[in-house]
């Protein structure tokens, strides 16, 4: 064994401690970030497209100076924001625009920062969980299925109809023609109205267990409107346990979009799923799109993951306690590729699971499998 110098140690100790400090840092601004973006005070500043003072950003972002001029300081020594101190001016530079504001859409990081506050409102439920076990149910997230449709809607409106339909060869075509549709944990819906929308000729049903957000669905599907008709009439929304779909159900499509690995029983859940597709024998047979987690089942391969702490906190604090909450499984980050890949055959995809990626969603992995037999 070689002696490590003392020198040697202390130069280690202090990295260390820098790290954390950097740490500490991050995540501290973390809550500064997502307040710019609940106050679209990056959205104003990006508008103004110009150098401006505390009072200029306030008055057009209708908001109390004094708190905005606190906010602008620490994006300033956060290296979001550029200041100029002999004019006393402000700026947020185009290419940070370019990820922190709502005008880029699908580009949009800010979005996700609003998580880290949320967490925070449930972290001694959690840290009790700890020495207790269990859960922490949905109930406990305040905004959650908010937070979590606005997150989503940004992929749905830039890729759903354009890339990620186009996954499955064929498929758009299927729809075009008229089929049925179920989208599981369908949420606020927003991926179902856009499809119905697109494809009038196909028949869509979302089931979800939160009344709240089934209600928002409706809402939506009511305020589209579709040629001579104020609403759409091809979709419909139903609070329920997708575990419970009976064998009369059946569907040329079914889709799940980041809410598998969120279920109490994710086995009966995909066996559900499995029985409930139509089965015609054929490569046109019922097919299922499932959009989950871009991480490895295995912890070593998730170290160079850019993203590897954030899945890991978000599992911890939502999606693993939340199972746990109903006696449920508690996959969490362990869900991975290979799991889900596992999962999916021993509820009877057999065939050959395409797991493919969409540009701009870092998030996620794009599962298609298909009910042949």
């Amino acid at each position: 064994m070689v002696a490590t110098p003392a020198g040697d140690h202390a130069n280690n100790e202090s990295d260390f401690a820098t790290q954390l400090i950097h740490v500490l840092n991050s995540g501290t601004l973390s809550l500064m970030i997502s307040i710019g973006h609940k106050t679209h005070l990056f959205d104003i500043m990006s508008y103004i497209q110009k150098p401006a003072t505390v009072e200029e950003i306030a008055r057009a972002a209708g908001l109390n100076e004094r708190y905005v001029g606190e906010w602008l300081g620490g994006m300033v020594v956060g290296r979001i924001i550029q200041y100029n101190p002999s004019s006393d001016e402000y700026l947020l530079p185009q290419k940070h625009a370019a990820i922190l504001t709502r005008a880029v859409g699908i580009n949009n990081l800010a979005v996700y920062f609003q998580y880290v506050s949320l967490m925070g409102i449930v972290e001694d439920k959690i840290v009790e969980c700890f020495s207790k076990g269990g859960g922490v149910p949905y109930s406990e997230f305040p905004r959650f299925q908010e937070l979590q449709a606005e997150e989503t809607a940004r992929v749905f409106d830039a890729r759903l109809i354009d890339q990620i339909i186009l996954l499955v060869d064929g498929l758009a075509d299927r729809l075009r023609s008229g089929i049925d549709v179920l989208d599981v944990g369908c949420g606020r819906g927003h991926a179902i109205n856009i499809m119905a929308k697109t494809f009038p000729n196909s028949r869509f049903v979302g089931y979800d267990i939160s009344n709240e957000a089934i209600r928002a669905a409706k809402q939506e599907a009511g305020q589209i409107e579709v040629g001579e008709s104020s609403t759409l009439r091809n979709v419909l929304f139903e609070t329920r346990d997708i575990a419970s779909l009976n064998e009369f159900e059946k569907y040329d499509l079914i889709t799940a979009f980041d809410t598998i690995h969120d279920q109490a029983y994710p086995t009966k859940v995909l066996r559900a799923v499995y029985n409930a597709l139509k089965d015609n024998g054929s490569r046109s047979g019922g097919i299922f799109l499932m959009q989950d987690i871009a991480a490895s089942s295995y912890l070593q391969e998730n170290i160079d993951n850019i993203l590897g702490p954030t899945l890991y906190t978000f599992s911890t604090m939502h999606c693993l306690t939340v199972s746990l909450a109903y006696n449920g499984e508690g996959l969490g980050t362990v869900w991975g590729r290979q799991k889900a890949e596992q999962m999916l055959k021993v509820a009877g995809f057999y065939e050959k699971i395409d797991v493919r990626q969409v540009p701009g969603d870092i998030l996620n992995y794009y599962y298609i499998a298909r009910k042949i037999t």
